[in-house]
């Protein structure tokens, strides 16, 4: 490594320490604390106040946290390893093989406990983001859009199926209420496999290197002494974890996986590495302001998280678009 690279790296990691992301982690620290005390339930002055406070608010939290910080990394990681800045779990179709895995074991298995149907999304999810990659590498224009669009197709015929499938067996209404996408029945002793996907954010952080030079194409990698098809598998493995453990928790979470990482990068660029911390802080963010939002609207009613973030995610979406940002050559 150069000198020229040795400072810009020294620089790089001096400033995940600076000022700003001092402030924005005390920020979201104040979201945090503001929703462990906002709700319906007077905790103050109810005699089980503290119980219902240890049982709901604080694994809610403690959820938003989690699934935030995750499922906006597996974003990144998801454009970094298809070198497209449009992709993530819900324009994949990621998601939707995590939904018909749920329906598969609520049919075959309807007994089946949570771990068990927790690790058949995460399979289905692998699957279906496998074959995501390998329809990818068969299409010949590699243009920025045409990268979701692929994706989102691939997702409609899954869930197509999923829906089929699912009015034949009486399981809609089933399925409806796991993929609400709404931390509202989250709570203690139902959430607690979420803490897996902390295990997946260290591992992202830890191969943030290698992720970052397969984003560079297969010829690069190689050339470096790097095993693609090994950093490929690992980055789709990590995917399909979170978004399987996420989707069966707490339901589908739209856009968060694309607009928290290209935020980012307008105001940090592409380095990866540098920029997991504020992907990881600014997913946190959006989905804490956008179940707040859902808490307060219509209380004391609630409205699902993933209504409010498809309508933002949709909006910056089209933004983007609009906007020509970001640019994705085809020959990367």
């Amino acid at each position: 490594m150069t000198t020229t690279e040795t400072t810009r790296v020294s620089r790089t990691r001096n400033s995940l320490v600076s000022g700003k992301f001092l402030l924005a982690s005390l920020g979201i620290v104040a979201l945090l604390v503001l929703s462990l005390f906002t709700g319906e339930y007077d905790i103050f002055n109810k005699a089980d106040g503290a119980a219902m406070f240890a049982i709901t608010r604080i694994p809610r939290t403690i959820a938003l946290v989690l699934a935030g910080a995750a499922m906006a990394m597996c974003g990144l990681v998801m454009q970094m390893l298809t070198q497209n800045k449009f992709v993530e779990p819900t324009t994949t179709g990621t998601t939707e093989w995590a939904s018909l895995g749920l329906l598969f074991m609520l049919y075959f298995f309807p007994a089946a406990n949570l771990l068990q149907q927790m690790t058949a999304a995460i399979v289905f999810a692998f699957i279906g983001s496998m074959v995501f990659f390998l329809f990818l590498r068969r299409v010949s224009l590699r243009s920025s859009l045409i990268v979701p669009i692929v994706g989102m197709m691939l997702g409609a015929v899954v869930s197509a199926f999923t829906t089929f499938f699912a009015l034949q067996t009486n399981l809609l209404q089933n399925l409806g209420v796991w993929f609400a996408g709404s931390f509202t029945s989250v709570i203690k002793g139902q959430y607690e496999v979420l803490w897996l996907v902390l295990l997946v954010v260290a591992v992202i952080f830890w191969y943030a290197d290698r992720l970052t030079v397969a984003g560079l194409g297969q010829e690069f990698a190689t050339n470096v002494g790097l095993n693609y098809a090994q950093i490929m598998l690992v980055g789709t493995a990590l995917i399909a974890i979170a978004t399987g453990v996420v989707t069966v928790v707490v339901g589908s979470l739209p856009f968060l996986g694309l607009i928290v990482p290209n935020i980012v990068s307008m105001f940090r660029g592409d380095d990866l590495r540098s920029n997991l911390p504020w992907v990881a802080l600014t997913g946190i963010g959006v989905v804490t302001v956008c179940d707040l939002m859902g808490r307060t609207i219509i209380a004391p009613f609630e409205i699902p998280v993933s209504v409010i973030l498809g309508i933002v995610g949709a909006l910056v979406f089209i933004g983007l678009i609009v906007k020509g940002r970001p640019r994705v050559s085809a020959g990367k």
